[in-house]
């Protein structure tokens, strides 16, 4: 925000000689210096507050990804995944607290990891304040949240906290630091040495975000095995439905809404301007943008889904639809900021494929995912940075990473494909990173047997074996007990729940 420089010796001219002007040139710069400061208070104030409530909104996609888990996995496993998104978020509050925060943004720093605010030491600084940390945390734990949609229903309990503790304390904060902070090598917001002259586009995060969650949930996932029963003798596929699809489509709408701090939260500010003073045109309008983007991805995906899937299996299947959903959604995360609307809708479609060539894949090598979030996340969220390269505009990516003449941007787009090369690296060494860290702690806890439950505690569900009882207790007061016995379930199986 510019700022008014008053001066009481330019002014004191325009108000005669003598004494009097002098005091009144002075009075009059006074009052223009405190509304001045009330302005820049005022903005510090909006934009504040805009991050705080995007920080809200985000992590109430933790209720999202609650049930969304919750609905996906059979009955009998019910409180198990609606526990462990729970403490996704309290470890990873905690862990991220103590180290995460300052891996990825403890500015000055080198290129690999940051090195300051462990603890929020000497917090908050001119560079953050506290919105920025509970901001950056939401995202840390979306990212836990994911991976343990992979493993769900044969995962030990103290796998969970191991595996999430690691990831929201080491693994996110680092790939983040790489991206997104001002010292990161492939930031695109250095002032200096930008990876092919550009850096990495990845505004909120198909890469830093879905990436990470996802490849992490597939090496916890290859490394367990699939569920018992998930293939049969002759390893052909065996659906193993979730209990509620209700359940899946609460969960969505909560994604879905939760996404517009998500994506358009990523500004992190909404009172500056691109240009002249008073336009109509600012940040505001590139946060608007990137809701309507993220809108039509995700709309444009599900459709492709439902029609695509119908061609293929001859339904309709709501929990389909709402996977390739978020497949969109976690597609244009990336770009969301530096693409048009009907490009967003390009995205969009190609996710559904790439969602569905995935699941296919996965039952091909017998790869086991209840959510399917490695092919979600981790598919859709490289579609995502390999689109955001092809589709950048040139002038949306000069507003929001100005600074930079002849910045590279979109290959289908004119700008050349150095802003391609940039993201195949981003693919590669996310993928390599996550691959390196995460499956070597999964190899280990299978090895220290931590990671898989027994095959008796799998088949009775985790709920009666380690969380006292089922999610849902059924009760009649008709005390007919012929009657009773018709409709009332008096004994539970676990193996058939």
């Amino acid at each position: 925000m510019a700022s008014f420089v008053c001066s009481a010796a330019d002014l004191r001219p325009l108000l005669g000689d003598g004494a009097k002007a002098t005091a009144a040139a002075e009075y009059i710069c006074s009052g223009f210096d405190a509304v001045s400061n009330k302005l820049v208070d005022a903005t510090y104030a909006i934009d504040n507050t805009y991050l705080l409530f995007s920080a809200y909104l985000v992590f109430s996609m933790q209720l999202g990804f609650a049930m969304l888990c919750a609905g996906s996995v059979r009955a009998k496993n019910t409180m198990n995944i609606m526990l462990t998104n729970v403490l996704d978020a309290a470890t990873g509050g905690l862990f991220y607290y103590l180290f995460g925060f300052a891996l990825a943004y403890g500015s000055p720093s080198n290129g690999f990891i940051g090195k300051h605010f462990f603890g929020l030491e000497r917090f908050p600084s001119p560079s953050f304040d506290y919105g920025f940390f509970l901001y950056q945390w939401s995202f840390a734990i979306a990212a836990a949240g994911i991976a343990s949609g992979s493993i769900a229903e044969r995962t030990q309990f103290v796998a969970y906290l191991i595996y999430s503790s690691f990831l929201t304390g080491l693994v996110y904060p680092i790939v983040s630091h790489w991206f997104w902070s001002a010292d990161g090598w492939a930031s695109p917001a250095r002032v200096d040495n930008l990876l092919f002259g550009s850096g990495v586009i990845d505004f909120a995060g198909s890469g830093v975000v879905h990436m990470v969650g996802g490849i992490a949930g597939l090496w916890g996932a290859l490394i367990e095995g699939p569920r018992i029963g998930r293939f049969d003798l002759n390893g052909r596929s065996v659906s193993l439905r979730g209990h509620s699809g209700t359940l899946v489509v609460l969960g969505t709408f909560l994604l879905w809404f939760g996404w517009y701090g998500f994506n358009p939260g990523s500004f992190l500010n909404i009172l500056k301007t691109y240009g002249e003073t008073g336009s109509h045109y600012g940040q505001w309008s590139a946060i608007g943008r990137s809701a309507v983007t993220t809108t039509l991805a995700g709309s444009s995906s599900a459709l492709t889904t439902l029609f695509g899937k119908r061609l293929l299996t001859g339904h309709w299947n709501v929990t389909d639809v709402c996977n390739g959903l978020l497949g969109g959604f976690a597609a244009i995360t990336g770009g969301c900021s530096v693409v048009d609307p009907w490009a967003a809708v390009i995205c969009g479609f190609v996710a559904a494929w790439v969602l569905i060539g995935c699941n296919k894949l996965a039952e091909k090598f017998k790869y086991d995912d209840p959510l399917e979030a490695a092919q979600l996340h981790g598919g859709c969220g490289a579609w995502g940075i390999i689109f955001t390269a092809l589709f950048a505009k040139k002038a949306y990516v000069n507003e929001i990473y100005p600074g930079q003449p002849g910045r590279p941007y979109g290959l289908l787009m004119g700008g050349g494909g150095r802003l391609l090369a940039a993201h195949i690296i981003q693919i590669v060494v996310v993928a390599g990173w996550v691959s390196v860290t995460m499956g070597t702690l999964f190899w280990l806890l299978q090895k220290m047997r931590l990671l898989r439950i027994s095959s008796e505690e799998e088949m009775a569900g985790m709920d009666v074996t380690s969380h006292g009882g089922l999610a849902y207790v059924y009760h009649d007061e008709n005390n007919d007990q012929a009657l009773k016995n018709s409709f009332m379930m008096t004994k539970v199986d676990g193996s058939a729940v």
